[in-house]
């Protein structure tokens, strides 16, 4: 329990820590890199990855720690691998409930016993 709330405090702060670099980096939020994406658009993806993570993490239907997680315009990808179908379905049901994610692609593989 303890660990939980330390990695998502840990979280929120690299949030923050990330946002501000990137404001600093920059003379308006609302410029584009090369990709066309704003950087408004980064910080938000980056904001609503480490939410997704920290949910994970605390999630208690969820039993693995080998899920890798990416956002791009609020749409997040998971990958890597779940114990069960339960937690596959788990995964993304936590992930479908956080602020932000527009829609999620189930990537995870159920590993063999």
């Amino acid at each position: 329990m303890k660990t939980t709330q330390i990695l998502r405090a840990a979280g929120g702060i690299a949030c923050v820590v990330f946002a501000l670099n990137v404001g600093a980096q920059t003379n308006s939020a609302s410029s584009t890199s090369g990709s066309g994406t704003s950087v408004g658009q980064k910080v938000d993806d980056s904001a609503i990855t480490t939410k997704v993570k920290a949910d994970l993490l605390g999630a208690k239907n969820v039993k693995s720690t080998h899920i890798h997680v990416k956002t791009h315009a609020g749409i997040v990808s998971l990958t890597g691998s779940v114990p069960s179908a339960e937690d596959k379905t788990a995964a993304e049901e936590v992930v479908s409930n956080v602020s932000g994610v527009a829609s999620v692609k189930n990537h995870l593989k159920i590993a063999a016993n």
